[in-house]
């Protein structure tokens, strides 16, 4: 047996996101961009014209840190900032055309390390192994927003 699920589960969820992560790193070098700068080109493919403060926000990250990432990537010309039209301490970041060929690689590479994760897991369970962690992840949303001991908070209805 390999020992309990409480004593190995933490543990196997850390060190495989440590593990994907360091094999992204090295992919991602093979197209001349870091893991983190194709997570930013991701996330403003999905949804340009966001602000860049929002997108900090939606990475978790500190704004500086993505600041310099987001040179980066107007350095090589794969994204732009453009102001707000309704405030002028906004920035709004869209992909430039120069990205996309880029971003059809970087799809192609998901799909690599993707299928080099779940081989030799069949489809339906990867499926399965997918909504499962779809679930473990709503479980842990749900205890931050509401904490052991409090009660759960009841969304207010007004009307």
């Amino acid at each position: 047996m390999r020992g309990s699920v409480d004593m190995n589960f933490l543990f196997t969820l850390g060190e495989l996101q440590r593990l994907v992560r360091a094999y992204a790193d090295k992919q991602a070098a093979r197209h001349g961009i870091t893991r983190a700068q194709w997570a930013v080109l991701a996330k403003v493919e999905r949804t340009e014209g966001l602000k860049q403060t929002e997108l900090a926000e939606q990475m978790e990250m500190q704004p500086i840190t993505l600041t310099r990432l987001v040179d980066k990537l107007c350095n090589n010309g794969w994204i732009e900032r453009r102001g707000d039209e309704t405030d002028r301490r906004v920035n709004r970041l869209y992909l430039r055309k120069t990205a996309r060929p880029l971003l059809g690689k970087l799809s192609g590479l998901r799909s690599e390390i993707t299928t080099m994760a779940l081989e030799g897991i069949n489809p339906a369970d990867a499926h399965r192994l997918l909504d499962q962690l779809d679930l473990i992840k709503e479980n842990v949303r749900n205890a931050i927003q509401n904490p052991a001991g409090e009660p759960p908070r009841k969304e207010q209805r007004y009307g």
